[in-house]
């Protein structure tokens, strides 16, 4: 089975999304999410100029052969917009390799180890007491695990915080918003935040929180120690994670579960904190970890030192990256937990798609496939439109991470 035709489409109906779209000679076709939110043009054009002209012609069953050829091929390898095309063709391969079987995607994976994915939302307030709210409709909604957000006293602006409570976009401008950060406000906000929600709900719901990469470690340390009593699902992205030895000093001071990985791209950015055990969840996504084939591999490893799966699903991944990941998570067996923003009513509509929230879980679908496609005519009436994620900046100016 021969690929004849592949095409990249950038649509944007409420935020932007870059989709690859395979056909083979069989007339089958699948789909791959290619998007990287706030460079997202730079991923297209790595597709239409560099790895769709080595695509023509080649056996669409070979997924593995193809994923090496684009990986080691490129002899600079790795990176977020190398690794987000390669999960393109990857994720569109899968797509088409379950269609020409007649399966869902899962089944080609080895089937269901589970019934159900579970999910946690994401509940934000200006306040403590608009959060707890936010987490109490979630709550309604079903969601057995939310992750909370608050605002911090004398910051205008945090991440994480929004107007729009369901669907939440970070990237809110045509050039980078700043945003001014203090540390010392958020370490004593947190613990209160946790303390009010848990006197509020008690301890059946799981309760995460995102830090996202703004503590050095011994802050983090201490988060970590004065969240114990609350007893966090995880703590996530608590500080960068460039340096992995770091975590370590995190581990030594908590107990609190630890989370980490949506911005790795390849199992070897994680290998330190899997292989000496510095992490319980790895949150690798299949759009920016190279797609199906080395998310497997990244969850092989992870298995093999307790860490399980919490693969990041926020709304800057489309519908596609959202099925693909859904029946990974059916699959795997060290599965922990799966992210679940809910895209707009517009997204849905230019990404059909068979998967369902049903009391707190998401359920792949049947349909041979990953269960989504692109409803191009519809993806048309949406043209790019350029926006950047946020900066940070301390209190006297000094740029630091978002």
């Amino acid at each position: 089975m021969k690929i004849v035709d592949a095409k990249v489409i950038v649509t944007a109906p409420g935020r932007n999304f870059v989709t690859l779209k395979i056909t083979t000679d069989e007339g089958l076709h699948g789909i791959g999410d290619a998007t990287l939110n706030g460079r997202e043009l730079a991923v297209a054009a790595y597709l239409n100029d560099h790895l769709i002209p080595c695509l023509i012609g080649r056996d669409a069953h070979q997924i593995e052969d193809i994923w090496q050829y684009l990986y080691k091929g490129a002899y600079w390898r790795g990176g977020p917009v190398t690794m987000s095309a390669i999960a393109a063709v990857d994720t569109a391969l899968w797509d088409i390799k379950a269609k020409a079987a007649g399966l869902p995607l899962y089944q080609l994976l080895g089937g269901r180890s589970r019934s159900g994915v579970m999910v946690y939302g994401h509940a934000n307030g200006r306040d403590i007491e608009e959060t707890a709210d936010e987490v109490d409709r979630f709550i309604e909604l079903g969601y057995k695990a939310v992750r909370a957000q608050c605002g911090i006293p004398g910051l205008a602006s945090t991440y994480g915080v929004s107007s729009d409570k369901l669907f939440y976009e970070p990237a809110d401008a045509d050039l980078p918003s700043e945003n001014l950060w203090s540390t010392e406000r958020y370490l004593d906000q947190v613990p209160k935040l946790f303390e009010r929600l848990r006197s509020r709900f008690g301890f059946e719901p799981h309760l995460l929180h995102d830090a996202h990469h703004r503590l050095t470690p011994i802050e983090a340390a201490r988060l970590g120690q004065s969240l114990e009593p609350y007893r966090l699902f995880w703590l996530e992205d608590s500080v960068p994670a460039e340096n992995q030895e770091a975590w370590r000093t995190i581990r030594q001071h908590t107990v609190t579960p630890l989370a980490v990985g949506e911005i790795f791209n390849t199992v070897w950015q994680c290998r330190t904190l899997i292989e000496q055990e510095l992490i319980d969840y790895v949150r690798t996504t299949v759009v920016h970890a190279g797609g199906i084939t080395h998310l497997r591999r990244i969850a092989t490893l992870a298995d093999l030192h307790h860490v399980r799966t919490g693969c990041h699903g926020a709304t800057d991944l489309s519908p596609v990256c959202m099925g693909a990941a859904l029946h990974f998570d059916i699959w795997v067996p060290n599965f922990g937990i799966q992210e679940y923003m809910r895209h707009t009513p517009e997204t849905d509509a230019v990404f059909p798609h068979d998967y369902r929230f049903d009391s707190g879980y998401l359920l792949p679908g049947e349909t041979p496939g990953h269960g989504v496609d692109i409803d191009e005519s519809l993806a048309a009436k949406y043209p790019y439109q350029r926006a950047y994620l946020p900066v940070n900046r301390l209190l006297d100016g000094t740029l630091t991470s978002w």
